[in-house]
């Protein structure tokens, strides 16, 4: 038998302290389907959660384990599951229940390049625009990004605490670099590890509400078994989770999962900024990419060049604001990702012209290196 936290200082890969964060934010369900490069995560995750009292299930598919991890949640425990691209792609649907449902879940995508089958053993971004918009209808989603070993175990525990303050599936993006490599991930102690649990309902159960907006928006979620009497359904419901087919219940269903998120923006959306009182180019990264983009900054400041560097530890909702606000200091932006520009469109919109905005990106299967941003900059400077 194991500690459901494995405290102390590991040399793991990005995997394994994706599984382990997951274990110290309290998951005790994974339900996934083998899929390379994010296999390691659901391996650990099977040695591990039978040692806790967990339960871990090899589904027939991705959909299926999508369908898992929101059945175990309704069943009142934190779930998760992990996949790439192609499987990440048969997860939308369910991801879009999961939305509709307003279920508390956590989905791992540790992209690889695409499309279709593409690349399974080399890394790529090209799954941030699907994680936004991959499943139909309008909703909003948190997604958040790791560019370490040590932030795949943080921003973990990070994606657990959201979805169950907001009641909503979050997915972590990491990418086939992050989640191989090994590196020194410290775990502290259980008692200094924030955890979060969905608010659950109190008082009378009869007439319960299992959609009705409390505190920030988020409906109190009851659990199978509990005595409330709860619906769940992904066609457009009441706030008593029944199926009512009108204009008006549509747009007070959308209105709840939208503004929950949006309303509550400041305290989702998180950044790590680096040289940005002074700079006249600011890089925009997440992932993998940002240790590209931090070391050709540090390249670029040796040289005497003003850079900075923003680092995107949520990816949705964007951080626009602040984007926005470091236009009005900047002369140029550069995003680089390893994409054709797809978190770069998120920097166009929301400089909106009072800056130039350049890309550096390609399809994938390598890592971009510093010097190929340097050389950007300096084209720039």
């Amino acid at each position: 038998m194991r500690l459901a936290v494995l405290t102390g200082e590991h040399y793991i890969t990005g995997d394994e302290a994706c599984a382990e964060g997951a274990l110290a934010a309290g998951c005790t369900f994974f339900g996934g389907y083998p899929i390379t490069p994010a296999t390691e995560i659901a391996e650990h995750m099977s040695k591990c959660l039978p040692e806790i009292g967990g339960t871990f299930i090899q589904m027939e598919d991705e959909i299926a384990a999508m369908a898992s991890i929101l059945g175990a949640s309704w069943a009142g425990v934190k779930s998760m599951t992990s996949t790439s691209g192609p499987g990440f792609s048969l997860m939308m649907e369910n991801i879009g229940l999961a939305v509709c449902t307003e279920t508390p879940c956590v989905v791992v995508n540790v992209q690889r390049g695409g499309p279709s089958t593409g690349l399974p053993t080399m890394g790529a971004q090209g799954d941030m625009m699907q994680a936004r918009w991959g499943s139909h209808g309008h909703y909003e989603i948190i997604a958040l990004a790791a560019s370490s070993a040590q932030e795949m175990f943080s921003q973990t525990i990070t994606a657990f605490n959201l979805a169950e303050k907001y009641r909503t599936p979050v997915i972590l993006l990491a990418d086939e670099v992050i989640g191989h490599m090994s590196e020194k991930v410290i775990i502290p102690e259980a008692s200094e590890i924030k955890t979060v649990s969905r608010p659950k309902p109190q008082g009378e159960k009869e007439g319960f509400r299992p959609f009705q907006p409390g505190e920030n928006g988020v409906a109190p979620m009851p659990s199978a078994g509990d005595g409330y009497k709860i619906h769940v359904t992904g066609l457009t419901h009441d706030e008593r989770g029944y199926p009512v087919m009108t204009v008006e219940a549509q747009a007070q269903m959308v209105e709840r999962i939208v503004k929950k998120i949006q309303n509550n923006r400041d305290d989702i959306i998180k950044t790590e900024s680096y040289s940005l009182d002074d700079a006249e180019i600011i890089l925009v990264s997440y992932g993998i990419s940002a240790r590209t983009s931090l070391a050709a900054m540090n390249q670029a400041r040796a040289l005497g060049m003003k850079v900075g560097f923003l680092k995107l530890l949520t990816i949705w909702p964007f951080a626009e604001e602040k984007v926005r606000a470091l236009a009005t200091k900047a002369r140029a932006f550069i995003t680089v990702e390893i994409n054709y520009g797809q978190i770069h469109l998120e920097v166009m919109r929301s400089v909106a012209g009072k800056a130039e905005c350049h890309l550096v990106g390609h399809a994938g299967g390598t890592v971009i290196t510093p010097e190929q941003v340097l050389e950007r900059i300096k084209e720039l400077y």
